[in-house]
């Protein structure tokens, strides 16, 4: 069953409307969002499977198939 970010994903890539670079953009947003919720779920009790990993690896996907180059990272990146 695909969660909504997937679903949010696919939507983006597959909207003719946009450029590459706003659906680049827009799947950033969503990263960083799955990013801090993630960090936020890793405050709390121990989950192996937050399942915000899977929403990272969906999205990551679509940004490499989109030819998004990897941010630089700093000290605070998961």
């Amino acid at each position: 069953m695909a969660t909504f970010r997937e679903m949010r994903v696919l939507e983006i890539v597959e909207d003719d409307s946009l450029t590459t670079d706003q659906k680049i953009a827009e799947l950033r947003e969503i990263e960083s969002e799955a990013r801090g919720l993630q960090r936020a779920a890793s405050e709390g009790p121990m989950d192996d499977d937050d399942g915000w990993q899977e929403d990272l690896r969906q999205v990551r996907l679509a940004l490499d198939k989109l030819g998004a180059k990897e941010p630089k990272k700093g000290a605070a990146s998961l």
